[in-house]
């Protein structure tokens, strides 16, 4: 870290990264709670003779209710606190993973996937809002990364997890501990995270954008004292207060009405940056690899180990991201991102052109199982070390102050929403052609270079309060830089 009697950058306290560490635990639980269904998805459909439009239905309805998760957030978090918020998602995951473990029908599968949808939805909104409002601006990218360092971790943790049961067993569906079959451990399995994200909650500070929000400002300069102590903690309080007055102004309590059909502009660009992330279809690579692998030739157990692995890559190159986006920032790597799936998916619809057979005997022939196999990690590549974490970073920082949890959570709502309509779609589409559902895939991947490059501008290295007057409407007011702040670089 820079001397700060040099350059003027104060060095990032431990507390603050443990605390942003311990923010994205929620991240965690998003992902494991997620792809924990890749590894059980054929012996859930076996176990309950489930047909391909059920199977896809009960893999997908947990999205929805990380729909409603989302959009509750935001009131949750913006009416008690970010911390109660994540709270009421623990409760929700710990709960969810017993009851799906143990369902015993169909409809009673669907319903605790769909509790469990819930809780990924508040967490999905709270851990970036609550990590960006407690990181300073020089290094608010890279500790907002962790949310998605933390999902990446989460869906290795599952698919490893889903290996381990599976491959000890026998199969997915083979007896194990307490005569209760493996893929039923496999979601069992997310109550102990779901159980440390509930200590965590009850451990972490409440956010200092929160507290001034609600007239507790010696609360908040309490906490900033301890997070940057050598900082200039009355410059942040007064930020803060200033970003509210002017959002008070521009828009009576908060509202995310606005003239841009319906709404204001900056909650269409999180929206639409939402929905493309969704749109390239990579959770059809973490809830449908195994599936998908075993259809082209591989077995359940290489299957399993080939989705690790792909999970692991995406560990990687999400760290690659973090050690980016404060350095060139989040234009380039979008731009780059976007190039790179668009091509990879392009590899994919090809290769799956050559594949012969229909349904679960479908095979690709010669050398293009191999290089489908390259082409998914390629693109796994090409957006975990762009869309997965910076698309989180934007959206924790694009939006006004008095707005940003209920914008987060209805960017993050129409995520899932997006989320789910590929995940239902797939089966399907897939049964009918694969080159033309990655074809489409990478329409939209093409689509997301269009869109970064001419709607969404640089924020790197500026303050909340400064990266939220980019997106302003021209004409409108905007709030002058508080005195002693640091115009953006």
């Amino acid at each position: 870290m820079s001397n700060p009697s040099t350059h003027g950058v104060p060095p990032v306290s431990r507390k603050v990264v443990g605390l942003a560490v311990a923010g994205a635990v929620g991240g965690f639980l998003f992902g494991f709670d997620s792809s924990v269904v890749n590894g059980a998805v054929d012996a859930m459909k076996d176990e309950f003779h489930m047909s391909e439009a059920v199977t896809g239905f009960s893999v997908a309805v947990a999205l929805l209710g990380c729909a409603l998760g989302a959009y509750l957030a935001g009131k949750v978090a913006d009416r008690y606190g970010r911390i109660p918020a994540m709270k009421i998602g623990a409760l929700l995951f710990l709960v969810s993973s017993v009851g799906t473990g143990l369902a015993f029908g169909v409809w009673d599968l669907i319903f605790w996937r769909l509790v469990g949808g819930l809780g990924i939805g508040l967490a999905s909104v709270i851990a970036p809002a609550y990590i960006s409002e407690i990181s300073p601006r020089h290094v608010r990218g890279r500790l907002a990364s962790l949310q998605q360092l933390a999902i990446t971790t989460g869906i290795f943790a599952a698919l490893l997890s889903d290996a381990v049961l599976a491959n000890s067993a026998g199969s997915a569906a083979s007896m194990f501990w307490l005569g209760i079959e493996a893929w039923r451990w496999m979601f069992i399995a997310c109550a102990l995270p779901a159980a440390v994200y509930g200590w965590i909650a009850f451990r972490l500070p409440e956010s200092p954008h929160f507290l001034v929000l609600n007239g507790k400002e010696d609360d908040a300069r309490r906490i900033f004292d301890t997070l940057i102590p050598n900082d200039d903690t009355e410059r942040h309080i007064r930020d803060i207060r200033e970003s509210i007055q002017q959002d008070q102004l521009s828009s009576k309590k908060g509202s995310l009405r606005g003239k841009t059909f319906g709404l204001q502009a900056v909650v269409w660009i999180g929206i639409i940056l939402s929905v493309l992330q969704q749109f390239v279809g990579i959770n059809v690579i973490f809830y449908y690899s195994t599936t998908l692998w075993k259809a082209v030739g591989f077995q359940e157990k290489d299957s399993l180990t080939i989705s690790v692995a792909t999970s692991i890559t995406n560990i990687l190159v999400t760290l690659v991201a973090i050690a980016l986006v404060d350095r060139i920032g989040r234009r380039p790597i979008l731009l780059a991102g976007s190039i790179g799936m668009a091509a990879s998916l392009g590899v994919m619809a090809l290769a799956f052109s050559s594949a012969t057979g229909t349904g679960s005997e479908i095979t690709l022939p010669g050398a293009w199982g191999p290089i489908a196999l390259v082409a998914a990690n390629v693109f796994v590549v090409s957006f975990g070390a762009s869309w997965g974490p910076l698309v989180w970073v934007l959206l924790g920082e694009i939006f006004p102050s008095r707005i940003r949890a209920r914008a987060l959570g209805l960017a993050a709502a129409a995520q899932w929403i997006a989320n789910f309509a590929i995940t239902l779609s797939f089966p399907v589409m897939a049964a009918g052609s694969l080159p033309l559902t990655y074809a489409m895939y990478a329409a939209f991947a093409a689509a997301s270079f269009f869109f970064v490059m001419l709607k969404v501008p640089e924020t790197n290295g500026m303050s909340l309060e400064q990266a939220e007057t980019l997106f302003v409407p021209k004409g409108a007011p905007v709030a002058p830089l508080p005195v002693g702040s640091d115009e953006p670089k």
